[in-house]
């Protein structure tokens, strides 16, 4: 696991050379936190590269950025921890010269086994790396070839130089971040944004039809980020940067689900779950440091932990709570949960609980840390677990992905109770829908869900959470400037299920797959894992996981009273019956509680009133949500995604500098 980062047509020409190594070192150095053990750099003419580790594996020769000398099967690679430097004023970390080089960020799981591979076709490898694999596996197979052998996360960028043409990927599922600019005829990359802010050539301006959609997702969906000119790289996609600096973008890897039918027995869906899911942390549990694992009171995290631990080894868990929760009479938070499940499985917990006041403290921290703002309340608890995490080991197992792979959202089961209204008319559904609002009842969702198709409602998790469009309008000082509904942003995915003949629950985890998981969850459990230099991998999300789940017909997966059926029976290998059957509750934090206290209500009250909300937003309308919300009304989420993206701009756009934790 490390940050990466680097730009094309460097020079190597003495003042020019020194100066390109300058603009490298200060990108590593702003993302320092992803790589603390080391860092190396590597200027040759056409391209700068530079990197900083956190070592996993090959903790003795893993050093980066990685050069191999020629592309001859008997070439040597070399490393930094070869500490060779006759590049001119590279300085300590350097690399000799070689034609091709790589810098690489994540874990190859099938590592070993490719080295295997290349060794008997008669490749040479100097190192047990999986940086090495990638470099050399390039060379032996091509970039196509490569790509599909690859198990694992990962983000890399590799420097062709006979070619002189830049080669970056990013993992199928976009478990590893890679951002990515043209700055004065330069292509920039970098690990995080933040790294790229800091090339002289960029100059920082909003993107404000970023803010636009992200009202409306608590992310932003969008191929640009919220910084004009900077983009993010697909998941599943590979970049090819030419000698002209012209870029050229492919998919290679998408998540095509089929459409559903009777092929697996529940015994044989079960039995396959269990062996694909024992084999995936077995592998991703593999390090030369120790693996623990993030523990909630759920399933997903609880049958990770269940798999990974054993009596020769018991795994080390981390877990937070919230204080709040805790004083409550007769409640059992996420602490108490996660020491019942480790007490069942006999593994060693450690545990933390939140007050409200670190909690709001932690957030401007977090939202530098993300990149982009985030209006998710629980990448705030995942930042103090990870830090809770650092204490003890540099590896975590966590459960993300689980609920997009195995239908684990209630929301999934929203079609099908749909369905029972299908006889009556989708007129007099809406009519009744907007009476019910009016008059302050419950159903009004469930009534507009049945008068309309799936994809006119669902836009991922969002749902509900977030403003709707005509909010949106209403709170934005220019209206939305001609931003799309979010429903047509993620039209396109809808298409493609309605061409493989997926049911509607199907088409709906092929969205949350393609936008949701990869756009918060993935991205926050990356951001603020690394915040602490913690690495995070994630077991349901390999490719082997995936064909498994994929096989499942939708009945195995929801159900109008369950979640993740199959997955839950499989869970019973390692987990207690009760556990394994527990319902889903999330991350529950106590936002809603806190904004009504008078002193969080007056905090949120001058942010809404600050001079960069009122350059972009109504505020009248943001006083009335804080009225609103202190009135009675839940508005907790909306509030949170507007105050978290003043917080955010203020941090980029106005201090321009990192905040320090109190």
């Amino acid at each position: 696991m490390c940050g990466i980062c680097g730009f094309t047509h460097a020079d190597q020409t003495n003042h020019a050379a020194e100066h390109d190594r300058d603009i490298l070192a200060r990108m590593c150095d702003v993302m320092a936190h992803r790589g603390p053990d080391g860092e190396g750099y590597y200027v040759d003419d056409g391209i700068a590269l530079g990197h900083r580790r956190l070592a996993l594996v090959d903790l003795c020769s893993g050093g980066q950025p990685m050069v191999r000398l020629t592309s001859a099967p008997a070439s040597t690679t070399i490393s930094t921890d070869d500490m060779r430097g006759d590049v001119p004023h590279a300085g300590p970390g350097a690399h000799t010269r070689g034609d091709y080089a790589l810098v690489f960020n994540g874990e190859i799981y099938n590592h070993r086994s490719l080295a295997a591979r290349l060794t008997a076709e008669g490749w040479k490898l100097d190192t047990r790396s999986d940086t090495e694999v990638v470099l050399v596996g390039y060379l032996a197979w091509g970039p196509a070839r490569l790509l599909e052998l690859l198990e694992g996360m990962f983000a890399f960028a590799l420097w062709d130089g006979p070619r002189h043409e830049l080669f970056c990927a990013r993992d199928p599922f976009g478990i590893k971040p890679f951002y990515y600019a043209t700055v004065n005829g330069q292509f920039v990359f970098a690990s995080e944004v933040k790294a790229i802010l800091e090339h002289p050539g960029y100059e920082r301006r909003l993107n404000r039809n970023a803010l636009a959609h992200y009202l409306c997702f608590q992310f932003n969906p969008l191929d640009e980020t919220f910084f004009e000119g900077i983009y993010k790289l697909g998941a599943g996609h590979s970049l090819t940067v030419g000698r002209t600096g012209a870029c050229q973008l492919a998919r290679y890897w998408e998540p095509r689900f089929s459409a559903q039918g009777e092929r697996l027995s529940e015994h044989a869906a079960t039995q396959a779950i269990d062996d694909a899911m024992r084999h995936s942390v077995q592998r991703h549990g593999d390090a030369d440091v120790e693996v623990g694992s993030l523990l909630s009171g759920g399933i997903d995290s609880s049958y990770v932990c269940g798999c990974h631990t054993s009596k020769e080894r018991p795994t080390k868990t981390f877990t937070v709570g919230f204080s709040e929760y805790a004083r409550e009479k007769g409640r059992r938070d996420e602490v108490g949960w996660a020491r019942g499940i480790a007490e069942r499985l006999s593994i060693e917990g450690s545990y933390r609980r939140i007050e409200r006041d670190e909690y709001l403290s932690a957030a401007p921290r977090v939202q530098w840390h993300m990149d982009e703002p985030l209006g998710d309340p629980s990448a705030i608890p995942l930042f103090f677990v990870n830090q809770l995490a650092s204490s003890r080991v540099k590896a975590v197992l966590s459960g993300e992905g689980a609920d997009e792979l195995f239908g684990g959202y209630r929301v999934y089961a929203a079609p099908a109770l749909a369905a029972r209204l299908a006889f009556a008319p989708k007129g007099l559904l809406s009519g009744a829908a907007k009476a019910l609002r009016r008059m302050g009842l419950r159903g009004s969702g469930y009534l507009e869900r049945a008068a309309q198709g799936t994809s006119r409602w669902y836009y991922t998790n969002a749902n509900g959470k977030a403003f709707t469009c005509e909010e949106r309008t209403r709170i934005l000082k220019d209206g939305a400037r001609g931003a799309e509904p979010p429903q047509d942003l993620v039209r396109p995915l809808y298409d493609k299920a309605h061409g493989l003949g997926l049911d509607d629950p199907t088409s709906m985890q092929l969205v949350d797959v393609s936008c949701w998981l990869v756009n918060d969850i993935l991205l926050k459990a990356d951001k603020m894992s690394m915040a602490h230099s913690v690495e995070c991998r994630v077991p349901y999300l390999d490719k082997h996981v995936f064909a498994v789940a994929n096989e499942l017909p939708t009945p195995m997966k929801v159900s109008r009273t369950q979640t993740k059926r199959a997955l839950r029976a499989a869970s019973l290998s390692v987990l207690p019956t009760e556990w394994a059957y527990r319902d889903k509750l999330g991350f529950p934090v106590p936002l809603a509680e806190w904004l009504r206290h008078e002193d969080v209500a007056r905090e949120v009250r001058r942010w809404f009133a600050s001079a960069e909300a009122r350059e972009l937003f109504h505020v009248d309308e943001l006083a009335r949500l804080v009225d609103d919300h202190c009135a009675g009304k839940d508005l907790s989420r909306r509030i949170w995604i507007i105050w978290m993206f003043l917080v955010w701009h203020r941090i980029y756009f106005v201090d321009r500098r990192q905040p320090e934790l109190p």
